[in-house]
């Protein structure tokens, strides 16, 4: 899969904005609006120099995420995934720990302990099945993107104390406890 050469880059939206911290919706219709949302999202990730973007990212409530990263063994992916389910990770379930930023936190990474290994499910932009599995960075962000989608972010994965301090050093605040 290759990304789409046309795209507008759209603003990135961060930590706080409410977009961020829910669930997005399904995605029902496939059709050209939907192509262009994954155009204008591969066009924003690379304007800001991602490997990963979930639609929320962007200001869109849609259940959508692009990413180009490469896995353990240096094997890139550039691809889409709409409506993306996440699967258990294999037992025995290993983890590794790894530096681990955001477009939505700008400028701040943070180790975090993730399954060394990710496989989501979901369809392309056509109404395709498709599955994607990886390790290294690709693992991190097939799993990185998906929490998007489910409304969380990874400094909501950390200590109360980290989180605050590199929200913080991003100029931004931690949102207000629901």
């Amino acid at each position: 899969m290759t990304a789409p050469t046309t795209g507008t880059a759209r603003p990135i939206v961060y930590y706080g904005d409410p977009v961020l911290h829910r669930s997005c919706q399904p995605v029902t219709e496939f059709d050209d609006r939907l192509a262009e949302l994954i155009a204008d999202m591969f066009a924003s990730m690379y304007a800001v120099d991602g490997v990963g973007l979930a639609a929320n990212q962007i200001g869109v409530d849609a259940r959508v995420f692009v990413l180009d990263c490469a896995d353990e063994s240096g094997v890139n992916t550039v691809a889409h995934v709409v409506n993306p389910t996440l699967e258990p990770a294999p037992t025995p379930r290993e983890l590794v720990t790894q530096p681990e930023g955001c477009l939505s936190v700008p400028g701040q990474f943070h180790d975090l302990a993730r399954p060394t290994y990710a496989t989501v499910t979901g369809f392309d932009m056509t109404g395709k099945p498709i599955t994607l599995s990886g390790d290294g960075t690709l693992g991190q962000c097939l799993q990185h993107e998906f929490d998007h989608l489910e409304g969380m972010v990874y400094v909501d994965r950390l200590p109360r104390k980290a989180r605050k301090k590199l929200l913080a050093a991003a100029g931004l605040e931690e949102r207000p406890a629901s």
